[in-house]
């Protein structure tokens, strides 16, 4: 394994700590700036917002740019943001220092993604996207609860003084493991990047993405009520069975790099009718804990599962000019968030209860399978053999 993939987990593992580590600091930030907790909430969804800003923009800002220095670079804005969220005086302080640093997420991510592949065998591509992606999964496992509790014990702050610490090391990684000699050599223009959006298969991989992510993401964002008020765990048990949905996320994102790598739309059908099943099993049976810890398990899996594939198929799609593409593919996995948060707040507000937001997931996750089914039948024959011109001469 190339230790630049090693490098490049070490920047996503931060950049999945800033993302997540908030949600189980939001009473202490309120506290702190003395606003509620609805308000401190907006730290979340301007997060998310500036991701899909962010992958559009700085990504088409930066095509030119040699592919190790820009990520570089994007490191460095991370680190930035995090210091100005750790120090800031106020609230809307803290907000630009989140905004700065989420506009290196998508960024990161999608040209993170095309060196990744870059640096392996065409066989191994989605492997590599997907080990590059293990560093966002450990930060759900691993990153999350010991980030909420060193900050419940010393200060929310020091939890993002630790942040910028991990992107110093990521930082210093990427530029001692990741070669220069690749990646680097071709003339990108910023037209070439969006003749990719011509292609038919590339909007219908973005339409993939928003949905499969949009149906995971709408059982999940409101899971905390199904585990307390429908299954009947008590509330100190919830961050265990996070830790346990985690490792789902670990699991799948590795076993769907693998499979991806056979081929991509089948390992996708399947994760994505799998997921479609785990998603009613679990709105059925949510009232039972062995259930639901099942679920929580499988749900993570298949769901997550689906990251290498989608990631890799769009750069597929894109192969010409992936750039761009991918980076669009990481807000979409943001669109695909906000889209599950959105529909699973509103059946909770029409009084349809906490097994609600799983059932919309899993409508929303039957429309992706839709999706899925019609983007293959519609692909070309390549699609499912390894491609040898996936990000080739990169």
């Amino acid at each position: 394994m190339p230790l630049g993939l090693i490098a490049l987990a070490i920047g996503a593992f931060g950049i999945g700590l800033t993302e997540f580590v908030i949600m189980g600091l939001l009473p202490e930030v309120a506290a702190d700036f003395g606003v509620t907790e609805a308000t401190a909430g907006w730290l979340i969804s301007g997060y998310a917002l500036a991701v899909v800003v962010g992958a559009l923009l700085v990504t088409a800002a930066t095509l030119r740019l040699p592919r190790k220095a820009l990520l570089m670079g994007l490191v460095v804005l991370f680190i930035a943001g995090n210091v100005l969220t750790a120090i800031a005086g106020d609230y809307s302080t803290a907000m630009i220092g989140r905004i700065i640093a989420a506009l290196d997420h998508g960024a990161f991510f999608g040209v993170g993604s095309v060196v990744a592949a870059d640096l392996v065998r065409p066989e191994r591509k989605a492997r590599a996207v997907a080990i590059m992606f293990t560093g966002l999964t450990a930060a759900n496992v691993l990153g999350v609860p010991f980030g909420t509790f060193l900050g419940q014990q010393l200060g929310w702050r020091s939890t993002f003084w630790a942040i910028s610490l991990i992107g110093v090391l990521a930082f210093a990684g990427i530029a001692l493991l990741v070669p220069t000699t690749r990646g680097t050599q071709r003339t990108v223009s910023l037209r070439a990047e969006l003749s990719a959006f011509r292609s038919g298969q590339v909007w219908l991989s973005l339409l993939v993405t928003v949905l499969g992510y949009g149906g995971m993401f709408g059982a999940f964002t409101y899971i905390a009520y199904t585990l307390t008020q429908v299954s009947g765990f008590a509330s100190s048990a919830v961050p265990w069975l996070l830790v346990l949905f985690g490792v789902g996320l670990v699991v799948g994102n590795g076993l769907g790099g693998r499979l991806a790598d056979r081929s991509i739309d089948r390992t996708l059908l399947s994760f994505i009718g799998a997921l479609l099943a785990v998603l009613v099993f679990f709105a059925l049976t949510a009232g039972s804990q062995a259930a639901t810890i099942a679920s929580l398990f499988l749900m993570g899996g298949f769901g997550f599962g689906t990251v290498p594939g989608l990631q890799s198929r769009i750069m597929r799609y894109a192969d010409h000019a992936p750039t761009l593409a991918s980076g669009a593919n990481i807000g979409a996995f943001n669109v695909g968030n906000a889209l599950g948060a959105w529909a699973g707040g509103i059946g909770i507000s029409a009084g349809l209860g906490y097994t609600a937001p799983i059932w919309i997931g899993a409508a929303i996750t039957a429309a992706a399978l839709v999706v899925m089914t019609v983007a293959m039948l519609t692909a070309r024959p390549r699609t499912d053999a390894p491609s040898t011109e996936l990000v080739s001469a990169h």
